[in-house]
């Protein structure tokens, strides 16, 4: 039996009775033998495939560092369990551990391919880099006792790892086995300590023999330990606690840094006491008393240099009383001392270095510092000693991400031109050498199409970015701040108090690629319009508009909620609002009653504007204050080259701009612009029922903070954002500005605005957040000269239909199912002056002749697609019957609906509140696609994601990154080739030559059998109980749908064939250690029957 959805029913209801209407109408619609012409749709299912492409951005929370010196490869791994591989620009990599515990180091195995990872969870992890998405070969769990610290000497495979008890166990890096020899801390340290000596904070073997290994414990022991013969050669002790410790390379002096901020450099031979005691940052007293005791020395490392001194490279250690001054890195070269500043805390750092063998002059050439929120790269070898520029694209979080757009097929032409004027942004004063972290090799591009992202940031900034073949580079930055006045001191903030913070912060970008046109909406109530120019410009005066929106309650508030407003009288002059544009904002502060009125949230400058060559100003619109109430921030936007035109709207209602004339054109409370005809009514909401309309349903705030319009709060904090309940008020005034109408769409189209049209005409499509769906004819002058002489004549003409839940989306297809794109004009540079005959083609041309629909015949009918939070409707015009309808989502709702090509068709493509990606064919709407890939965690996501054409989409997965994905099956089976190798077969350098006397009399590097010490066939098994062995997913790589795991069948084949060579050289080590452990096994056999040969049973 059929189950009956109650729920169904009761949201049939409360879309009035347009539900019944709609089967009425579908069933006119398709009488037998007159059904609406069928097209056909090329999509199919299998033309669909979710998986993760890149991450881009600085990984987010990092909390380890590695480099391998000759594969020049960079990891960064993070607080989350995140592993970030960093070769050369354009080559990087993203791996996750699957538990998500905390990456607290790394370690190479250098040349060889492999990275070990050791994580909070007291875990370690062998990655295979040899193949181009990396994957855990081996993992081993401890189960007794904590990992602190691992050191894998160069060219071994023997892994050290120091625990929180004081122990060190050794790890077979080749099987993730443990050896059975420890070094247990009471044997360490016998009688030199009578307490615990605490965690193991550093183990590394001493540069010239290996058979000597140097242990570090916490409470400041260290201790020198003879391998072979199992017991302490030297104990040194220090009254300090131990943050680090580093080998000068002939292996005969050490030093410490300390919790004092103090270094400690030691003789080998020497225990008593160091040779020499520094406190770098510490003041030096007079009468010869210690230094006062600075902040600890987190590490230090000791590099040498043939022709001179050494380097002494250090972090942390400032004295106590720097409050404020930022971290520093410190940097000891002889008998200069350099402090550098860095803008962020320093979570690790290392020396690059000529060579990888410790036992050689170092020549140590730049330091890596990773910090919390960026990556320095210093060069030692200039004066100086100033930074290499950064040519990974990191800067995404420069200041706080609040909206990001996505556009896939761009104009060509587009790229090199945003590229031109970016260039001159650049900062001077880099190092003049290249990038040395340039490993890996680059993937093969399929991609022939150009891709740009745009993201709109906290501080008012705009960044474009080359996103094109799976990378990521910034084009061009416009700061759209640069219009405003700054509040000069703190308390000369009067009219920025609509925010608590960032004022200038981007909520809404729209673009016109093929125009270049731009427009944004802050934070403030306020949009700019900008034009693009390859010249610079200085604006005398701003242009400046100011905008009233009212929202006339008391129509809501009336108590039959019958009370229709009258219509609006008819909208015929150019400039319904007498709002002339201003140079500068209006005095008028307060209205008669002391409240304020008629001020916009911030101040546009009054003086000359230097534009540079870019994006520069065309017109500044602000909304302003109402009787003492801040202006409600714009929930919708949308900007038209070909008409001239701009319009927003919010939660009071709908403003129109003609930016060429520079004149307000419609200004309309939601009521108004509903009108008599509107046959919904609008009456407060339950409070059950209340949220804040806003874009796309997003703006809901979680139980306890502030109703939104009472006070605005920024797009960055992100208050209390994991809850994504919705709000539940009981304020009678915030159900009453709760239950507003806001305008949540808009879509400038050339279509037919009423039933009875025989012809498109221009239009403004209008979708509201109760999914109320209205058309705003638009009469315009021709153009040339008479655009900007005669009025736009804007005539709204009344409701076509209402969707379940706010509108998100709008777009039109022609009779044969192709998008058509809201009319443009090409880009053209403004800053000339044109010639003559330029100007007589300007005359004749009509602004509108880029749009496809203006050649259509009249016959031909249109389809408006139309995507809500919970429905997609396709509505055949002029008719306006509903041609086809989907329920997108009964329990959820729909945060980014986006309608896209793909594949030389079109597609709805939808991202709903609780994780699932859908996608449908248009205009008949079949679902193609329905995967669960992530669900809301946070607002970030929701603000952030979109889909663009290609099969392509992407959001912001930390404050710091962005995740790239595609749905497109085409797209998962060519990634394996657009992604670049970390690995690439590179010789090792020669061995430091020992010299002749160093040969003769010794003192050269002393090698040791480490097989022979750590083996099985001398140190016996370890306990079974101590650690776990997990065998990793290891070799194949799967392009995986992250929920998903789907993965084509193609694709596997493909990559097992990639394998197939790699398992069967897997299987030659494997027999050949086989083989080597039973001749191993067969020789112990051999010794334990000579041993017992000659004695009686007795004895045994």
């Amino acid at each position: 039996m059929r189950k009956f959805n109650i729920r169904k029913v009761l949201d049939g209801l409360t879309a009035g009775s347009s539900s019944a209407s709609q089967q009425q109408q579908l069933q006119q619609q398709h009488p037998p033998g007159n059904r609406e012409p069928e097209i056909q749709e090329t999509l199919q299912s299998e033309h669909f495939q979710l998986c993760k492409t890149v991450r881009h951005g600085f990984p987010y929370q990092p909390s380890a560092l590695a480099f391998d010196p000759v594969q020049k490869i960079l990891a960064v791994g993070t607080q989350t369990g995140a592993l970030r591989l960093f070769g050369r620009p354009g080559v990087e990599c993203y791996c996750q551990h699957d538990s998500g515990a905390a990456v607290i180091q790394l370690q190479f195995l250098i040349n060889e391919g492999a990275l070990v990872s050791a994580l909070a969870d007291d875990t370690l992890h062998l990655w295979n880099l040899r193949q181009k998405r990396p994957a855990i070969l081996h993992s081993l769990k401890f189960c007794r006792e904590r990992v602190t610290f691992c050191h894998l000497p160069f060219q071994s495979k023997w892994l050290y790892v120091g625990t929180e008890r004081g122990n060190i166990h050794i790890v077979n890096v080749e099987s993730f086995t443990l050896s059975g020899y420890v070094i247990m801390w009471n044997k360490a340290i016998e009688l030199s300590s009578k307490s615990h000596p605490g965690p193991v904070v550093h183990i590394s073997d001493n540069p010239m023999d290996e058979g000597k290994l140097l242990i570090g414990f916490e409470s400041g022991t260290v201790v020198l330990w003879d391998l072979k013969s199992k017991k302490a050669d030297y104990r040194y002790t220090y009254d300090e606690a131990i943050h680090s410790v580093a080998w000068h390379h002939e292996g005969k002096q050490f030093i410490c840094s300390h919790s004092d901020g103090t270094l400690t450099i030691w003789n080998v031979r020497s225990p008593a006491k160091p040779v020499q005691t520094i406190t770098p940052h510490g003041k030096q007293l007079k009468d010869g008393k210690k230094p006062e005791p600075c902040k600890p020395i987190l590490k230090v490392e000791f590099k040498t240099t043939r022709p001179g001194e050494p380097f002494i490279i250090l972090s942390g250690g400032l004295s106590y009383d720097t409050v404020g001054r930022r971290p520093c890195l410190t940097v000891m070269h002889g008998k200069s001392t350099a402090v550098l500043e860095m803008d962020y805390s320093i979570v690790d750092f290392l020396t690059l270095c000529e060579t990888p063998y410790p036992n050689d002059f170092q020549e140590p050439y730049a330091v890596v510092v990773l910090l919390e929120k960026d990556l320095v790269l210093i060069d030692l070898a200039q004066n100086g000693y100033p930074i290499f520029e950064n040519p990974y694209p990191l800067s995404i979080h420069e200041s706080p991400v609040t909206c990001c757009e996505y556009f896939a097929d761009c104009p060509v032409d587009l790229i090199p031109a945003l590229y031109s004027v970016g260039a001159r942004q650049k900062r001077q004063g880099y190092s003049k050498k290249e990038w040395p972290i340039n490993g890996g090799s680059w993937g093969l591009g399929a991609q022939s199409y150009s891709e740009i992202i745009i993201t709109g940031h906290a501080d008012g900034s705009v960044k474009f970015w080359d996103a094109s073949a799976i990378n990521l580079q910034v084009l061009y930055k416009l700061k759209t701040s640069k219009v405003f006045e700054k509040s000069r001191n703190k308390d000369d903030k009067p009219n920025t108090d609509i925010v608590d913070e960032d004022p200038y912060a981007i909520q809404i970008i729209s673009w016109c690629p093929e125009s270049r046109m731009l427009c944004i909406a802050g934070v403030s109530a306020h949009v700019i319009i900008y034009r693009f120019s390859k010249q610079e410009v200085i604006t005398e005066v701003i242009p400046m508009l100011e905008v009233r929106l009212l929202y006339e309650i008391s129509d809501v508030e009336s108590p039959e909620g019958e009370q229709a407003p009258p219509l609006p009288t008819p909208v015929g002059s150019a400039n319904p609002q007498p709002v002339p544009p201003q140079s500068h904002p209006s005095t008028s502060s307060s209205s008669s009653d002391g409240l304020r009125d008629n001020v916009p949230c911030l101040k546009v400058k009054n003086s000359p504007l230097k534009q540079s060559p870019g994006y520069q100003t065309e017109l500044v619109i602000q909304l302003v204050w109402v009787s003492g109430e801040p202006p409600q921030q714009i929930t919708s936007l949308a900007v038209n080259s070909s008409y001239g035109l701009v319009v927003f709207g919010n939660c009071s209602g709908i403003a129109m701009v003609d930016y060429l004339q520079k004149a307000v054109l419609l200004n309309l409370g939601t009521i108004e612009l509903c009108g008599s005809s509107d046959p919904y009514r609008r009456e407060p909401r339950s409070p059950r029922k209340s949220r804040q309309p806003s874009g796309a349903g997003l703006c809901d705030i979680s139980e306890g903070t502030v109703a939104p319009e009472d006070r605005c709060k920024s797009p960055t904090s992100d208050i209390k954002d994991n809850s994504f309940s919705r709000s539940r008020s009981s304020s009678v005034t915030s159900v009453d500005k709760e239950s507003r109408e806001a305008i949540s769409a808009l879509h400038f189209c050339e279509t037919f605005t009423r039933k009875a049209d025989s012809a498109p005409s221009p239009c403004l499509w209008v979708g509201t957040t109760l999914g109320t769906v209205l058309v705003i004819a638009l009469n315009l002058p021709p153009g040339g000269e008479q655009r900007l002489l005669q009025p736009v004549i804007v005539s709204p003409s009344g409701t076509i239909l209402r969707l379940k839940g706010a509108v998100l989306r709008m777009a039109f297809l022609d009779s044969t199912g192709c998008l058509m794109p809201p009319a443009y004009e090409s880009w053209k540079e403004h800053n000339v002056p044109e010639e003559k005959d330029e100007k007589e083609k300007l005359k004749k041309r009509r602004p509108v002749s880029v749009s496809p629909s203006s050649s259509q015949e009249i016959s031909e009918n249109q389809y408006a697609v139309i995507c809500s939070e919970k429905q997609a409707k396709v509505i055949s015009l002029p008719t306006q019957n509903c041609a086809y309808k989907q329920n997108i989502t009964e329990t959820s709702f729909v945060l980014r609906g986006d309608i896209v090509s793909l594949s030389n068709s079109i597609c709805l493509a939808c991202f709903c509140a609780n994780g699932h990606i859908m996608t449908f064919s248009l205009p008949s709407l079949r679902p193609l696609l329905d995967v669960y890939y992530l669900p809301l965690t946070n607002m970030r996501i929701a603000r952030t994601f979109c889909f663009t054409n290609n099969g392509q989409a992407l959001y912001l997965v930390s404050p710091t990154e962005i995740q790239r994905l595609t749905y497109s099956q085409e797209t998962c089976e060519n990634l394996q080739e657009m992604l670049g190798e970390l690995f690439t077969p590179v010789e090792t350098p020669e061995a430091p030559n020992r010299g002749f006397f160093k040969g003769l009399f010794g003192g050269g590097a002393q090698s040791l059998d480490r097989e022979e010490l750590f083996g099985e066939s001398s140190s016996g098994k370890a306990s079974r109980s101590l650690a776990q062995h997990i065998p990793g997913p290891g070799g194949i790589e799967g392009v995986k749908g992250a929920a998903s795991g789907v993965v084509g069948e193609l694709a596997r084949a493909r990559l097992a064939l990639d394998e197939r060579g790699q398992k069967l050289s897997d299987l030659e080590e494997r027999t050949a250690a086989m083989l080597s452990s039973a001749d191993s096994f067969s020789k112990h056999a051999h010794e334990m029957m000579l041993k017992y040969k000659d004695k009686k049973w007795y004895q045994f």
